[in-house]
């Protein structure tokens, strides 16, 4: 028995937007959360919806074969879910946060005429900034061959006669928020501000646009395109040069979406969809404003509106000494982030690139930051003669390009590129120094959760170990060095790796084992017990493990992010098992594996989640924590966040978008930085 993952990512989703209809989150932290609700079902349609599409077209025994845990009318389903959504959105945005920003003194049009005093201004604005960037479209002929729409992009549909005629053309024109800014600022009234989105400014100066035309109508339009990549993966050629000639054409793949302002003529809806080759499955009806993942950079006039702000911790081991390598020996340091400052993981490069008795320096990246302290720190490293080895995941989606920018930049400086193995991705977090103090050779390594990016990690919660531990270095140097061969992984590896798990070599049969150590317990009247803090949990396999713990009298304690497909709470089958979703301020990304109760309780952190992907076609490591400061830290910051009543949300096994109303007693995230901070 399976959760459908497509349906239970949607519920996720909607936890997000039920952040933005809570009354105790501050006005512009729910705001921020109706403009991630809108990015995450714009990637939605862009990664997912193209999948259910082509299972939906599949015969329903098909389907089976491809994925267990399609439900029946699993399209239609998946529609009226995200309808139900988009209704919602409407309701929270103009029931409740445009009622409280006037409240608060700032009025946003929305569906509303603008003042006669403001009418000038915005025509000036748009004269003299936002016509320049106009240039529209008519909408006749083959127009495929001549203009496609970019995805996640505004676009406005204009309907227009000629003065004195009766015939109707239409014409498009892009919304050039990218270029310039979605919301603008007028003039106050009375001491009350003004927003204004870029829309309405060009819907009221649109004459402007058409000289010797009537506008009979004006529509926003949106289009949501499959943003996979295809390309053919081999080990001949240059996958960089592949994937850049493929990110041009990304903004322009087959459409997987159009959004329409509800208000657009049925004819005009036909004439556009047609005209764009949309089919009916893919067009969506939703209100005058798309895009409001720009929400995110609305205008807040200097007021407090916000959450507090949490400074970052600082351990005085760290910010005592100075010498994180000499820390790094007296003891292993567990770092959370992004409640802990990211200083010390910037030390360790910054220090390892000038530090004389380093001689080799070893990274994988993922998503690297846009202006990368860490990156320009291995730059540096590599001119000042060490031997800098850098493994970058070209495929890491969304972030290529920006990934292949720092790949030239870092081989230019003479840094050794591994790029991305054919067939799968390494997506694990580790690197590894080595110095040479007086003849004798040291190792030090970090193993994360997270990325090596010092932005995400201000907004993303992720687990961090620095450690000199002679068994863990020994192996990620063995991975890294399996990494320089740029090979396939095949079961031959499996015995490298003793200590640390990593995929696909030995981490299923490494957990399973785990878990079977608790059905034993229970087999001699033992407690039990698994714990599993992750993002996603959507593996067949590892779901039925589970299963067959809960029916053995194992208690399992779960904290999902978004995709849980494991069905909680059912008599005789997963009774024993409670499953929450946790969503507040900072976004959960820790990965967090407890096996048994806390004194003897096998601890483990890792880049894994259990979805096939992680488990099967990517690298993927994972590791046992040792020491004991470090085990309690988990164990406890585990607890904290599973008594949280506030911010983690029960997963209801009668429902098949599981879900209750979260709770008032706890402080959620709170909780766990007063704690780290009172062991400071």
């Amino acid at each position: 028995m399976y959760y459908n993952r497509d349906l239970s990512w949607l519920e996720f989703n909607y936890r997000v937007l039920m952040e933005a209809a809570c009354e105790k989150v501050p006005l512009f932290d729910r705001i921020k959360f109706l403009s991630i609700f809108s990015s995450n079902l714009d990637e939605f349609f862009s990664i997912r919806y193209p999948v259910i599409l082509a299972i939906s077209n599949l015969k329903e025994k098909t389907q089976r074969k491809i994925e267990n845990n399609i439900p029946e009318h699993f399209l239609e389903k998946i529609q009226l879910e995200i309808e139900r959504q988009a209704a919602e959105f409407e309701n929270i945005f103009t029931g409740q946060i445009i009622p409280l920003l006037e409240a608060n003194g700032i009025i946003l049009y929305y569906n509303q005429p603008l003042k006669k005093e403001h009418i000038a201004e915005a025509r000036e604005k748009f004269l003299s900034t936002v016509l320049s960037f106009l240039q529209p479209v008519f909408l006749k002929g083959d127009i495929q061959k001549k203009f496609s729409p970019e995805a996640n992009k505004l676009y406005m549909i204009i309907s227009l006669k000629k003065h004195g005629e009766d015939e109707i053309q239409h014409a498009i024109i892009k919304v050039p928020s990218d270029n310039l800014k979605r919301f603008y600022t007028l003039s106050p009234i009375n001491g009350v501000d003004y927003v204004v989105f870029i829309d309405d400014i060009i819907n009221e100066n649109s004459r402007y646009i058409f000289p010797g035309f009537e506008v009979a109508g004006m529509y926003s339009i949106k289009f949501n395109r499959n943003a996979d990549l295809d390309f053919e993966e081999d080990y001949h050629g240059n996958i960089l040069e592949k994937i850049e000639k493929k990110l041009g054409n990304r903004a322009y793949g087959q459409p997987s979406r159009f959004v329409y302002e509800s208000a657009m003529p049925r004819n005009v809806q036909l004439y556009v969809a047609s005209a764009f080759g949309i089919d009916h499955e893919e067009i969506f009806a939703d209100g005058r404003y798309h895009n409001l993942s720009d929400l995110s950079s609305f205008p807040q006039f200097g007021k407090k509106l916000t959450n507090d702000e949490w400074l970052p911790l600082y351990l005085p081991m760290l910010s005592e000494g100075g010498d994180i390598f000499n820390a790094i020996e007296k003891k292993d340091i567990l770092l959370h982030f992004p409640y802990h400052s990211y200083n010390p993981i910037l030390s360790f490069f910054n220090q390892a690139a000038v530090d004389p008795d380093v001689s080799d320096i070893y990274i994988t990246l993922y998503r690297v930051a846009a202006d990368s302290l860490i990156a320009n720190a291995l730059i540096s490293a590599a001119k000042n003669g060490k031997k800098v080895t850098v493994f970058i995941e070209l495929k890491a989606r969304f972030d290529e390009a920006n990934n292949i920018v720092w790949s030239k930049k870092m081989k230019k400086a003479g840094i050794q590129i591994i790029y991305s193995i054919p067939g799968i991705k390494v997506h694990t977090k580790i690197a590894h120094v080595t110095r040479v103090h007086n003849g004798k050779k040291k190792n030090y390594s970090i193993i994360s959760t997270g990325n090596f990016n010092e932005l995400t990690a201000r907004y993303y919660t992720d687990h961090t170990l620095l450690t000199a531990d002679k068994d863990i270095n020994l192996e990620l140097l063995t991975l890294f060095h399996f990494l320089e061969k740029r090979i396939k992984p095949t079961d031959d590896h499996v015995t490298s790796f003793k200590k640390l798990y990593v995929s696909p070599f030995n981490m299923i049969r490494s957990f399973e084992k785990l878990v079977d150590n608790e059905i034993k317990k229970v087999k001699k009247n033992e407690k039990g017990m698994i714990r599993l803090k992750i993002n996603n949990l959507e593996e067949p396999g590892m779901i039925d493990l589970l299963y067959k713990a809960s029916s053995a009298g194992v208690i399992i304690h779960l904290l999902i992010r978004s995709i849980c497909c494991l069905v909680p709470g059912i008599k005789g089958f997963s009774e024993n098992i409670q499953a929450k979703r946790l969503v507040d301020r900072y976004l959960e990304h820790t990965r967090i594996f407890i096996f048994g109760e806390d004194r003897d309780a096998q601890i483990i952190i890792g880049s894994s989640d259990w979805m096939t992907r992680n488990l099967y076609h990517r690298i993927e490591l994972c590791t046992p924590i040792a020491d004991p400061d470090s085990r309690k830290e988990l164990l406890n910051y585990f607890d904290l966040q599973w008594q949280d009543t506030d911010k983690a949300l029960q997963l209801n096994p009668t429902a098949e978008l599981a879900g209750s109303e979260p709770g008032i007693n706890n402080a959620g995230q709170q909780s766990i930085y007063n704690y780290l901070k009172e062991l400071l």
